[in-house]
């Protein structure tokens, strides 16, 4: 009489545990670092709004009174709690600063803003920009003081930084650079392929994930 089949139980060998190890391997290898950079991208974006909207009420301040400022607030610009990165606008700081206690009062005619400290751990409070040299192109008025105002309006331009820790990493950090005149670079900043910064369009001029390693 034949005895009814039972199914042998059976465990993993170590070959196919290997294999099974060397594919997640080789998944991660290639989803760690693009999850990095969409990560990236997106705190990247909190930058570009910002400055795109000190332009436009820069802009829009011009038109009324016929100058520039470096003091955000008198032109109408103050960005919501929160922000991660720094943001600067002239060559000497008066900082509003933005605690873990609560925003500090500002100074009269605070010119930049420091990352809200409440939010965000950083290295350092009020981070530098990472260097940059552009060349202005010739017309258009006066360069900029990178940040800041040139000379007397009519005939000065302007131009503002953000500054981000965005990989809570040693190294560099994050650079967003904007202007009211066009400039360029002589070679390709570490992190974006461009040279040409184009008036009221935010430029990155280091990317703080793919320039740290």
């Amino acid at each position: 009489m034949r005895r009814p089949f039972t199914q042998q139980r059976r465990g993993f060998s170590l070959i196919e545990l290997m294999i099974v190890v060397g594919i997640i391997g080789i998944l991660a290898a290639v989803a760690v670092p693009n999850y990095m950079r969409f990560q990236a991208r997106s705190k990247q974006a909190e930058a570009k709004s910002n400055l795109r909207t000190w332009f436009t009420a820069q802009r829009a301040y011009l038109l009324e009174k016929g100058v520039y400022l470096e003091a955000h607030r008198e032109v109408g610009f103050l960005p919501e709690r929160g922000n991660r990165y720094a943001y600067y606008f002239s060559p000497d700081r008066r900082c509003e600063e933005r605690k873990a206690g609560g925003a500090v009062t500002p100074p009269e005619s605070a010119n930049c803003i420091t990352a809200d400290e409440g939010k965000h751990t950083l290295r350092t409070a009020i981070p530098d920009p990472m260097p940059v040299s552009f060349s202005w192109t010739t017309g258009g008025g006066g360069n900029p003081k990178s940040p800041g105002l040139s000379g007397n309006c009519p005939g000065c331009n302007i131009d503002a930084f953000a500054v981000g820790d965005i990989d809570n990493e040693g190294g560099g950090l994050d650079t967003w650079h904007i202007a009211t005149k066009d400039s360029q670079l002589s070679t390709p900043p570490c992190g974006n392929n461009e040279v040409m910064n184009v008036a009221g369009v935010p430029f990155n001029t280091f990317n703080d994930v793919d320039c740290d390693r």
